[in-house]
């Protein structure tokens, strides 16, 4: 998603958790940003790119970046929860609905920083 802004990112990756995205049917679990358009490497087989390309390495903690799979490390609440924890005691609808949560108080964070910054 080279030239989008992580705003764009996130409300992409919002529009495609509400379209069902992670519930397509497959031979396999759909996994939380690996599994979207969000990811750098979504779909591709050949040419992977790290993961320290993605907007979404912004909100991983430091000490989990160098991991294989950093985004399931990204904090979505207060409570600690991350992707990776949600997938051990969740289920799919209680771990979309805190995705949900999360990328909406991301876009709003992101909106309103930028309407503060004057860029509309």
């Amino acid at each position: 998603m080279q030239g989008t802004s992580v705003v764009e990112v996130l409300k992409a990756e919002l529009e495609f958790l509400n379209r069902g995205g992670y519930r397509t049917i497959s031979w396999r679990p759909q996994f939380v940003f690996e599994d979207s358009p969000t990811c750098l490497n979504y779909g591709r087989r050949q040419d992977r790119k790290p993961c320290s390309e993605c907007m979404l390495m912004q909100f991983v903690p430091a000490d989990k970046r160098e991991g294989k799979v950093p985004c399931r490390f990204i904090l979505l609440n207060n409570m600690g929860d991350t992707v990776e924890s949600l997938y051990r005691s969740a289920t799919q609808e209680e771990l979309e609905s805190v995705l949900r949560s999360w990328l909406t108080r991301q876009i709003e964070t992101f909106e309103d920083a930028n309407a503060a910054a004057g860029k509309g």
